[in-house]
């Protein structure tokens, strides 16, 4: 990717439609415009920025704000500042652009009950993509899940393991990265909750029976309607 960045050169003025900077905030503006620029895909991933310099005299702002700037943008993850080569647009994968907002969730874990409301929200839309995109190996895999689960909950145990490894098993044969990461992220924070609740005295096994239903009910649900295709 450096060797094709470094044979298309710097990106272009047509690409690089740049706007005077007003704002007292002045790195904070650059940031924004070039944000706004690698999100309509003016910038790509690979694309080398013009030099400090040039930079400095397309936004009409100081060398100093554009550096400060494009430390900001480093430090976001969307650009990489090569010493003696240059800065270039990084590759922004799914789990960059997912993961401040499972920062924020995790800074919130007192608002278990708007977590909940999440999960409610997420889970159909994430087990309804299963349901259409599962292959029949990933369909193997959630009932070897669930038996494995179901031999736990006889033994008295929570099946807590095997019901956290079901909902990534529904995530991955979702093909989603994106609603998988905040479906997980999710998960991860209501997990602490949710083992208290299951190991309260006389719980756990009808609440995991109940969990471990519900899967199952999923599971066949799905291989039903890949089967009538």
């Amino acid at each position: 990717m450096a060797d094709e960045a470094r044979r298309r050169g710097p990106a272009g003025d047509e690409a690089m439609s740049i706007a005077p900077i007003k704002s007292t905030r002045i790195y904070q503006e650059i940031v924004r415009q070039v944000k706004a620029m690698i999100a309509e895909g003016r910038l790509k991933s690979g694309d080398q920025l013009p030099p400090e310099r040039d930079l400095a005299e397309k936004f009409v702002v100081s060398r100093t704000s554009v550096r400060e700037a494009l430390r900001a943008l480093e430090s976001l993850g969307l650009v990489e500042i090569r010493p003696g080569e240059g800065t270039f647009v990084r590759e922004v994968s799914v789990e960059s652009l997912i993961e401040p907002l499972a920062l924020v969730m995790a800074s919130q874990r007192e608002a278990i009950g708007e977590l909940f409301e999440a999960r409610q929200m997420i889970e159909p839309a994430l087990a309804g993509l299963a349901a259409r995109r599962a292959t029949p190996e990933e369909l193997h895999e959630m009932e070897r899940i669930l038996e494995e689960q179901a031999k736990e909950v006889a033994a008295g145990r929570t099946g807590l393991e095997q019901d956290a490894e079901f909902h990534s098993a529904i995530g991955a044969a979702a093909h989603n990265r994106a609603i998988t990461r905040i479906a997980h992220a999710v998960m991860d924070l209501l997990r602490q909750s949710r083992e208290e609740s299951l190991n309260t005295p006389g719980r756990p096994p009808a609440r995991t029976r109940t969990t471990g239903g519900c899967s199952r009910r999923f599971a066949r649900a799905t291989r039903r309607g890949r089967g009538r295709r």
